[in-house]
């Protein structure tokens, strides 16, 4: 009884290894789907169906919506908006302090893991106080407005968060890792259980 017990507690935890990484990832997804669907509430427009007095839904209609605006936008500034228009857009945007800052925020924080200067590609291994050592990432590397010539700023992301903190580090506790941002960043989410 103790073997097979033994066994059943093993299939138990490699079932659960399994399956709940993949019932995680569908719920995401799923929640992801709905959350859109409701916020931009397309499926109203099919109207009622008339055996049920539902309204017709499509799961993902509203994601599909979203995905397309943004395809579509992405394409009419990249083929469309010239430098003049941009400029303008940023003198206007200059006069609304508030929604300023909230967009050049929510921009560079885009612009970091998706735009044509990523700032999350440079993994840094640091060294702190005593022996230890974090994983980070490198983000600025002049710092000469700030008069610190040998210092830079490292991210530092919190395992299982989208958030972090950063440290302006000397240089000499700066050493580059030989691995993909991508592999880092999963690394350090992961809070370190992610083989290498």
């Amino acid at each position: 009884m103790n073997r097979i017990g033994k066994a059943l507690l093993n299939y138990l935890i490699r079932g659960l290894l399994i399956v709940v990484p993949i019932a995680l990832s569908i719920f995401i997804v799923v929640w992801a789907v709905t959350t859109v669907d409701s916020w931009v509430n397309i499926n109203s427009i099919f109207g009622v169906n008339p055996t049920t007095g539902e309204s017709r839904n499509i799961p993902g209609l509203g994601l599909a919506l979203v995905i397309l605006i943004i395809l579509g936008a992405g394409i009419f500034v990249t083929y469309f908006v010239t430098e003049p228009m941009y400029n303008w857009f940023q003198r206007w945007l200059n006069k609304l302090p508030l929604f300023n800052f909230i967009y050049t925020s929510i921009k560079d924080l885009t612009e970091a893991f998706v735009g044509d200067e990523k700032k999350f590609n440079h993994p840094v291994l640091v060294e702190t106080e005593g022996d230890m050592k974090r994983i980070g990432f490198l983000t600025q590397n002049d710092l000469s407005k700030l008069d610190m010539l040998d210092e830079a700023i490292v991210y530092f992301p919190f395992s299982y968060s989208f958030a972090g903190q950063i440290y302006i580090v000397k240089k000499e506790k700066i050493k580059p890792l030989n691995m993909s941002a991508a592999d880092a960043m999963k690394l350090v989410v992961s809070g370190g259980v992610t083989h290498l």
